[in-house]
This record gives C-alpha cells, structure tokens and sequence, in this order.
C-alpha cells in the first residue's frame, strides 16, 4: 500500500485546488451570512428598543453587537484567505481575467473597510453616543454588508454569464466595461437569492439560540423578545427566497443548460420533462427518485410543452460530472427551504390567531433545528452554483484545468489551511460560548420580579 507522500505527490494540482477552494468558501459563507445579515437584526432590536422603550430589546441589540464584532473578525481571516486563494490556486484565470473579475473585489474592499470602522464605532458608541446617534451609526453598517455582498456575488455571477470586455487575438482580456461586468445577467438573481439567503441563516440562527433556551425552560420576555425579531426577519425573507430562487432556476436553463440539466438529471433534450425528487443519476436515467411527469418542463416555462435542453445536446467534455452531488444538493436546498416555508406559515397562523407563538413545544423543537437547517441548505446551494459551472471556471471561456497552478505542495497548504480554519472555527464558537454564559451569570445576579428594572448599562 502506497503511502502518504506518495499518494499526495500523485495527486493532482486541481484537486487539492478545488479541495482548498470547497473548504474555505464553505466555512467563509456561513460567517459571510451572518456579517450581512446580523447586523439589521440588531438594529432592529436597537430601534425597537429606543421605540417603545423597551430595556429587554436593547440589552438584546448590545449583546448581539459585540457577537458581530466577533463573528466580523473571524470572517475578516476567513475572507483574506479566500482572496489570497484566487491569485495563489488559480493564476492563469488571474492573469488573464482579473481585469475583469477584480473589479468587483475592489468594490467589496471599500465596503468591508467602511464596515469595520462603523461597527468599531458602533460598540464603543453604547455609552458614548445620545441614543438615536447611536443607532444611526449602525446604520452604515447594514449597508456595507449589503453593498459588500452584492459586489462580491456580482463577481460571481460573472464568472457564470461573462460579458463587458473583449479578446484580442492573444485571447487577452481587452475593453473592459465595469458596468456591464457588474451588471451581467446572473447578478439580477443571484445577488438577491445570496442576500436573502444570508437574512434567513442568521434569522433562524441566531432564533434557533432562544429557541433552544426556551425549550430548556428560559421563558421570559428576554429569551422571547430575543427569538421574535431574528424569527421574524427570516419569516420575511423565506416566502421571497423561494421566489427569487425559481425565478433563479429559470434563469439557469436559460443560461447556462448544463448546469440545469445536470440539476435536474435532463439526459435527453425535449418536453414533458419528468422533475425526480431525490434518486441517483446515472447511466442515462434516475433510479430510486420519485417521478413527477411534465413538472420540470412547467416549472421552466409555466407549460409541460416546454423544450429543456439534455446533457445529450452537451459536448462530453463540458458536461458537470457530479451529476448526483448536483441533484441531491439541488433537492436539498429546495426541501429545506420547503421546509422553513411550512414552519414559517405555523409561527404566522398562530400569530394571526393569538398574538402569540405556536403552543406545540415541536415548534420551537422545529426553530431550533431551523439555524443548522439554513446553513445546510446554503451550503448545498453554493455546491449547484459552483459544482455546476464545472468544467468552467469562466462559462465558456477558459476551463479549471487551464486555470490552476503548477506549483507543488498544494497539499500541505491545504492541510495548514484547514488546521488554520479549525481554530478559527473553535475559537468563534468559544468566545460566544464565552459571552452567553458571562450573560447568563449577569441575568442569574439581577433581581428576579417581574418588572425589576435592569442595572443601568448592564452588557
């Protein structure tokens, strides 16, 4: 049996790459979520707060502050590898593009620095600053997470649908049009299925927190307030991810086929197409799936006569290979958000009914597995957007294999990256763990009447 060297010596460069780029961009997007999100959320509590004067609401908003200053950190080492990663894994793609594809990065810098300045102001703000300066300077916060992930996703979006340059006869990137990079046609749904897919991961996750001290027996109005605003943020934004998302899965088969028929398992071009839940693809057919005939020609063009094109229309060497990774990844982001609908509509019924939440403890079982739920299903959405652009690393214009490095050692690195990561990874979940039981222990010293008033700047 061969050993370790040897096997990693063997290994291919694009490999380890891809490797490394899976790792890095899977733990860098949860933190990524909750940096563009977290923050509305505690400004919602914050304005709540100041509102109606209520102390719980603002205890809530000065806690969850200093959380995103450590989850901001974290992403911040998180992020820096990832952009160190573009030009170190994949040069050629560099060279060639960056002209193009690093406008946008550029952009997200002057975001993610305006960021952190506000959230330093922010947290050093709480007693310095009269209370509606305060909020107001949380403001530019929300709106450099928005701004900083829209730039980002429009950098992704463009390596999907490329436009807003021109080739010379070297094949060099010549003409650059940073408008119509920034603008391209993936971006009009991809940057609104991301941003609305960050507010549901941090809604629940930071819900499903509460959720879960409630079910330990924690139900006064601090454990509640602190599950309803984050809840209600992820309640809004599930009904319209779900239209975003269709409307991004047309967008797909319009676009970009063989990612679509690879998502959902299309071998031969045509109509009536059969939409399969769950199953493996292979051999030229779907075994052990559930068949709803017509369905995925009506979901594409609201008509079960609507042609969807086959991997059978697809030249072999561009087809997606892991066609079953990309199917149950697909099935999986589609169920649980499904899924998050069903027990959004609960919490609303229930609401409309009572001004209160679902009396069933399942419920809050349920939200509790909501936050792990979320992340899980935009995992497996970033596996469908960039498993599915394979062999491309830039549809239609330049494939992975022609953009990875040649230099050796790729395997070490990725080793040391993911020990870097697992102790970035164990320490956020420490510092937090940290912080909730400091809090707690401030909670347990408080006077325990009903309407006992808070110690004044208690954190």
């Amino acid at each position: 049996m061969p050993d370790l060297p040897l096997l990693l010596a063997e290994s291919s460069n694009l490999l380890a790459a891809r490797n490394q780029m899976a790792l890095t961009l899977g733990f860098h997007i949860i933190l990524a979520c909750l940096g563009v999100a977290f923050p509305a959320i505690m400004l919602i509590a914050e304005y709540r707060g100041r509102k109606h004067g209520d102390e719980e609401a603002l205890l809530l908003a000065r806690r969850w502050s200093k959380a995103v200053a450590v989850l901001f950190a974290v992403g911040a080492v998180s992020g820096t590898v990832l952009s160190f990663e573009l030009g170190l894994l994949w040069p050629e793609f560099m060279e060639r593009f960056g002209d193009a594809f690093g406008i946008a990065f550029a952009i997200e810098g002057l975001f993610f620095f305006t960021e952190a300045i506000f959230i330093a102001i922010y947290i050093y703000g709480w007693d310095r600053l009269p209370g509606w300066a305060h909020f107001w300077s949380g403001v530019p916060i929300v709106i450099a997470g928005l701004g900083g992930a829209a730039a980002v996703v429009a950098a992704n979006s463009w390596m999907n649908q490329p436009q807003g340059f021109d080739l010379d006869a070297q094949g060099n990137v010549t003409n650059v049009s940073p408008w119509e990079v920034l603008t391209n046609p993936a971006a009009g749904y991809e940057i609104p299925h991301m941003i609305f897919a960050a507010y549901m991961v941090a809604g629940f996750g930071v819900a499903s927190v509460y959720a879960v001290g409630m079910l330990k027996g924690r139900r006064d109005r601090y454990h509640r307030v602190g599950f309803l605003i984050p809840f209600t943020v992820a309640a809004i934004a599930t009904p319209i991810q779900l239209f975003v998302g269709d409307t991004a899965a047309r967008g797909i088969a319009d676009h970009q086929p063989a990612k679509f028929a690879a998502m959902e398992c299309v071998y031969e071009t045509g109509p009536d197409q059969t939409e399969y839940i769950g199953g493996i693809c292979t051999d030229g057919e779907v075994k052990f799936g559930i068949g709803i005939p017509g369905l995925d020609s009506f979901l594409v063009g609201f008509s079960t006569d609507t042609v969807v094109k086959g991997l059978d229309q697809i030249p072999d060497d561009e087809e997606p290979q892991a066609l079953t990774l990309l199917h149950t990844s697909f099935d999986v982001m589609v169920g649980i958000g499904t899924a998050l609908m069903l027990l959004v509509l609960w919490f609303a019924w229930a609401w409309w009914r009572r001004r209160d939440l679902p009396e069933s403890v399942w419920f809050l079982r349920s939200s509790a597995a909501a936050g792990v739920a979320s992340v899980i299903a935009l995992e497996a959405g970033w596996i469908v957007t960039e498993v599915g652009r394979q062999p491309w690393i830039v549809q239609g214009y330049m494939k992975v294999e022609d953009a990875v490095t040649d230099a050796q050692g790729l395997w070490w690195v990725f080793g040391f990256t993911f020990l870097l990561y697992t102790v970035l990874g164990a320490g956020a979940v420490i510092t937090l763990r940290i912080l909730s039981r400091r809090w707690r222990e401030e909670d347990a010293a408080e006077p325990t009447e009903p309407y006992s008033p808070r110690e004044k700047g208690a954190t």
